[in-house]
């Protein structure tokens, strides 16, 4: 570990930058957009807008990066990122809002495509394991830590957009100044969405469900919210409970999961993200219980990511992990897009504890499918399932790639020595 930080950590610690500024900033939005007076609807459309210029970006940023190099689109991307948080106060409109973010969406995809490939370079076959390890505490530790940076000035002012994009600012230097050299750069080519579901149906309608819970947490925690009457301090709170369940969580189901079926685990999973919601719908007058609920849906949703793909991997040969990550990735980001107009539609016309209704039908939903793709075919073996791999559903298609051929190294290592 040691030794990955001591060859890393000028990358790792740009990132960490990167993910305070985005992490700020969406629970910055959420708050502000309240006090701007933006309907829970318009909101919801501007949440949005970040996952459909990730989803774009994750599909047009290789061909920015062969066409012109890393440097170049990472410097261009975070400056863009860093423009775009200075302009949110002056110029409040959701319309505005909603553009700014779905550039935003499209800069951060780039900028993680470009980072994590460089931290693959960086990375032996020996340490890869620790450095993808490292690379999704640093996503996490950054986003938590942004939740308390919420409470250094009044989110109706101009500072709490000025610390971003100085954050942003700030993450060029470690990284630019550090690597060299420039690392090959290659995607593979996803299977089709057709071929992926008749492989792992499961893993498809899994994936687009997360999606919405996903994005639901990251586009539509600190709108609810400021809708549910929360103090700034107690919204960060609050958002943050989803990504500290989530770290805590990740590592131990991971560990189950090469150790059981794994569909039962997803629908346990999933069950689970269902009660968690209903606990914060019924209880979530009551701060406490609020942050439990955040902490056990956060917990069993983020790892559901990496459960999802690994179960698909179970049902496919080495060599097509790769290309079926890339349409999982497309899958989750479909269902992202959705999630927070969907939420914000029902929070309009149900109220605002809808935000945890939409998350538990999702949840039950997935639950019950796993329950039933359980009757349709047999499990693998045990010793068969060994590929999972922690990754965050926020990560580019590419972190998915690298864990994925992470996996496959270890799993082949495994068996030679079992031989």
């Amino acid at each position: 570990m040691f030794n990955v930080l001591a060859s890393a950590w000028a990358l790792l610690l740009g990132m960490m930058l990167l993910q305070l500024g985005n992490g700020m900033q969406g629970t910055l939005l959420g708050v502000r957009g309240q006090i701007e007076g933006f309907s829970t609807l318009e909101m919801s459309l501007v949440m949005s807008g970040y996952f459909v210029g990730f989803l774009f970006g994750s599909r047009k940023a290789p061909d920015l990066i062969r066409r012109v190099g890393h440097v170049r689109v990472f410097a261009a991307l975070a400056s863009m990122i860093s423009a775009v948080m200075i302009l949110y106060p002056t110029w409040t409109n959701p319309w505005a809002w909603g553009a700014g973010r779905i550039l935003i969406g499209f800069c951060f995809s780039g900028v993680y495509v470009t980072a994590e490939s460089w931290l693959n370079n960086a990375a032996s076959n020996e340490n890869r394991g620790k450095a993808l390890s490292l690379y999704m505490m640093v996503q996490m530790i950054g986003i938590v830590s942004a939740q308390g940076m919420m409470l250094v000035a009044d989110p109706g002012g101009f500072i709490l957009f000025i610390i971003p994009s100085v954050l942003i600012s700030l993450s060029f230097a470690p990284i630019l100044l550090s690597i060299s050299p420039t690392p090959a750069f290659d995607t593979t080519k996803p299977m089709t969405l057709r071929q992926l579901f008749d492989v792992s149906p499961l893993g498809c309608v899994g994936m687009f469900l997360l999606g919405g819970v996903f994005s639901a947490q990251f586009g539509m925690a600190a709108v609810y919210g400021a809708e549910a009457g929360l103090r700034v301090g107690q919204i960060s709170a609050f958002v943050s409970a989803f990504y500290i369940g989530a770290l805590v969580v990740q590592y131990p189901l991971g560990w189950l999961s090469d150790r059981m079926d794994r569909r039962l685990l997803i629908g346990v999973a999933a069950t689970l993200v269902g009660v968690g919601a209903i606990l914060g719908m019924f209880l979530g007058g009551y701060f406490p219980a609020l942050v439990v609920s955040a902490f056990i849906v956060g917990g069993m949703s983020n790892p559901l990511y990496s459960l999802l793909i690994a179960h698909t991997n179970d049902f496919l040969q080495h060599e097509d992990m790769a290309a079926a990550s890339g349409g999982l990735v497309f899958i989750n980001g479909l269902g992202a897009v959705a999630g927070p107009v969907i939420t914000g539609w029902m929070m309009g016309v149900i109220g605002v504890h809808a935000f945890f209704l939409f998350i538990g039908i999702l949840g039950f939903t997935m639950a019950a499918y796993a329950a039933y793709r359980m009757t349709q075919r047999p499990a693998p073996s045990v010793e068969e399932t060994d590929s999972y791999a922690p990754v965050m559903p926020s990560s580019s298609p590419l972190a998915v790639e690298y864990a994925q051929e992470y996996a496959i190294e270890t799993a082949q290592e495994d068996a030679e020595e079992s031989e």
